[in-house]
């Protein structure tokens, strides 16, 4: 059987892809979360989805049962779906990917998703992670990049990644476009890692900021910004309640090593973490 159920054939304009998996490639929701708030901004509908049975261990991403305002009962899994999304006056439509990291036949599950960009057309894929750095919130979010072809980083002015090692899904789904000849870029963004308890509205803005400017299309960012201005405005708040915090974070402005050898450090992140909780 297919794992892809098909629920329509979209009619886009010169259509680019945005995908974004939360689990491991997902510090602080920043790549889902700037997804999220796209889908919000367009005209947006399911057209497909990838059935998760081949591709899930149902024991880490158990089913949610759900109860409607009708008192119905429901269950919803863990599903990757890819979405339409309209801009009428704009140069180009985008294609919404949205799922989690799925545990197995990885290969299998972006090759899938990777045809189905071909069935739609799709001109370009940008998929978004973001991971955690020594980053100070007070800075600009780095975004790095990673590209089938290394010309896509010099086109869009972005720093190449150097990191080697163990990968995610998004890594795989790169692999999947080259494959079928789709052009494809990655955008990561660094979050600061005394934050990572906590969704980053700063992360996500620069993500989709960026995801926007290279896919073509524009976005009212508004809201976004406001949420992020007000996620720095407690940071600060923390950074003003505590002279060891403004100093670990003085320490990371300036390059220096911030984290202490001894566990103390630890419990600073911690304290930290707690503090902004109790603020939500």
């Amino acid at each position: 059987m297919d794992p892809i159920r098909r629920l329509g054939r979209p009619a886009l304009r010169n259509p680019r892809a945005v995908m974004a998996f939360s689990g491991w490639n997902d510090a602080c929701d920043a790549a889902s979360g700037a997804l999220a708030f796209l889908l919000g901004q367009a005209d947006a509908e399911t057209f497909a989805v990838v059935e998760p049975e081949e591709f899930y261990d149902f024991q880490v991403h158990r089913p949610q049962v759900v109860i409607d305002n009708g008192g119905t009962r429901r269950l919803e899994w863990p599903t990757t779906k890819a979405i339409s999304a309209e801009f009428p006056n704009q140069s180009h439509d985008l294609v919404v990917v949205t799922g989690e990291e799925p545990n197995y036949r990885w290969k299998t599950y972006t090759r899938l998703i990777a045809a189905l960009m071909s069935e739609a057309d799709v001109e370009m894929v940008v998929t978004l992670g973001a991971f955690i750095g020594e980053v100070a919130h007070t800075q600009s979010v780095p975004i790095v990049g990673v590209a089938t072809d290394p010309d896509l980083l010099v086109r869009h002015g972005l720093p190449a990644s150097s990191y080697e090692g163990p990968t995610g899904i998004v890594g795989v789904m790169l692999e999947a476009c080259r494959e079928v000849g789709i052009p494809a870029l990655s955008l990561w963004a660094a979050t600061p890692h005394y934050l990572a308890a906590n969704p980053n509205p700063a992360a996500m803005l620069a993500l989709l900021e960026r995801a926007t400017s290279v896919t073509g299309t524009a976005v009212d960012t508004t809201e976004l910004a406001a949420a992020a201005a007000e996620f720095h405005t407690r940071v600060d708040a923390a950074l003003d309640s505590n002279d060891e915090f403004a100093e670990y974070v003085h320490r990371l402005e300036a390059g220096e090593e911030a984290f202490d050898p001894d566990p103390g450090g630890g419990v600073l992140v911690s304290e930290i973490e707690d503090f902004l909780r109790h603020r939500d």
